[in-house]
């Protein structure tokens, strides 16, 4: 039945003259309610007029008239629920020992632990369990409808699928023969990797809620070697080819990129309040920010600005290359105001990093004939060459992002 939660004292309101309360309660049937609603309000009493109650005489009034009867209720349902505990716990016992891999992810692994991540760990999660369960499975899960989703990855035929094994049942086989099927469909071993650590993290919530307990089978399966790959890595005159073939805003990404330790998400979700460029303190978001300095505090990813993790929060030193690049965007017309983005599109908007990399680096690579060519490949290169180069990487890379070219610095994305 029902749980009704009684109001708090304080919690007696007025409307339209009249003294009002409500109270909660669970609604298991209404779990789009996130398992809660309202009541039918209770009238008291007059709040106005020659027969008005004072606050404190509503609250009496409400209490003997109304909520202890609710609280009688409530008591009994209790009671009758206690008696059923027993039988109940019986059940649940039973339940559990049937259950099978989609149910636990579903009805516990989802709302429990990946609903609570940030939109990049739901993201991922989504992504990876498709290799886990049949994709029309996790779609449903996620309350995704194929025709509205943008991934159309389906069921393959005689792929090993977890779902409809009892989570009692799997182990590290299992988990091995889904691996190295992985493998075998030519699946990258950062791939493979993330599906074996997804079969981890359920089956280590299966612990934690005391479902399963065994050891957790992802963490004994052993993974079939792989050739390693080296990463592809920018050369100077790629780099200088590359830049040379840029424009905004894909030129002052990949600057940023090579001269910092910020990611792609962190560059496009830079605003003016976190960038110093002067030669004092800054105090514009509430905290100190050093004289020519910015601040690592928010990222753009899938559409949304939020903040970086606790250790991702830092300081970087604006390098002498990159500083005349931000002092010349600062100076535009417009989208210079503390919450604007440091790189913007026409309309003010931060940039889609995805959509350039589509629009852009691929047209770009494709022309140099580096296919390869993503952002992470400028942070990675970054590192390589200034190893190499040392001081003479800064004055190379100089020499081509400062030289005439016809786009120049603009205020507006492709």
């Amino acid at each position: 039945m029902d749980r009704v939660r009684l109001p708090l004292l304080n919690d007696i309101y007025q409307e339209r003259g009249f003294w009002k309360v409500r109270c909660w309660e669970d609604a298991n049937d209404e779990p789009e309610f996130g398992g809660e609603q309202w009541r039918e309000e209770l009238c008291i009493g007059p709040a106005l007029g020659p027969d008005r109650l004072t606050k404190k005489e509503a609250q009496r009034l409400a209490w003997e008239s109304f909520l202890s009867r609710l609280r009688r209720d409530e008591m009994a349902g209790q009671n009758e629920t206690a008696a059923q505990s027993k039988t109940a716990v019986q059940r649940e016992t039973a339940a559990q020992s049937e259950m099978t891999i989609r149910r636990f992810v579903e009805t516990a692994f989802v709302p429990e632990h990946v609903l609570v991540k940030r939109l990049a760990g739901r993201i991922y999660y989504q992504a990876i369990l498709k290799h886990v369960l049949p994709p029309e499975e996790v779609d449903r899960i996620f309350r995704v409808t194929r025709n509205n989703s943008k991934a159309k990855l389906n069921a393959i035929p005689d792929w090993p699928y977890l779902g409809d094994l009892r989570i009692q049942d799997c182990g590290p086989e299992h988990v091995e023969r889904l691996i190295s099927t992985a493998y075998a469909r030519g699946y990258s071993a950062q791939t493979v990797m993330h599906i074996r650590n997804v079969v981890s993290a359920i089956f280590s919530h299966a612990k934690k809620v005391q479902h399963y307990q065994r050891d957790n089978p992802a963490k004994a399966a052993v993974l079939p070697e792989r050739p390693h790959r080296n990463p592809h890595l920018l050369t100077l005159t790629q780099a200088k080819q590359v830049l040379r073939a840029m424009r905004y805003p894909e030129k002052e990404m990949t600057l940023i990129a090579m001269l910092t330790s910020m990611n792609v998400a962190e560059i496009c979700g830079l605003q003016w309040k976190y960038v110093n460029l002067t030669g004092s303190c800054s105090n514009m978001t509430g905290e100190p920010i050093p004289p020519i300095t910015i601040a690592v505090r928010k990222r753009w990813y899938r559409g949304e600005l939020d903040s970086v993790r606790r250790a991702s929060a830092r300081n970087l030193p604006i390098p002498e290359l990159l500083l005349p690049m931000l002092i010349k965007l600062s100076g535009r017309g417009r989208w210079t105001g503390p919450d604007d983005f440091v790189l913007v599109s026409r309309v003010g908007t931060p940039i889609n990093a995805v959509n350039i990399a589509a629009r852009r680096l691929r047209t770009i690579g494709n022309e140099l004939q580096m296919p390869w060519l993503t952002w992470h490949v400028f942070r990675r290169g970054r590192f390589a060459l200034e190893a190499e180069l040392s001081e003479q990487f800064y004055i190379q890379l100089a020499s081509v992002f400062h030289s005439e070219s016809p786009q120049g610095v603009q205020t507006h994305e492709m």
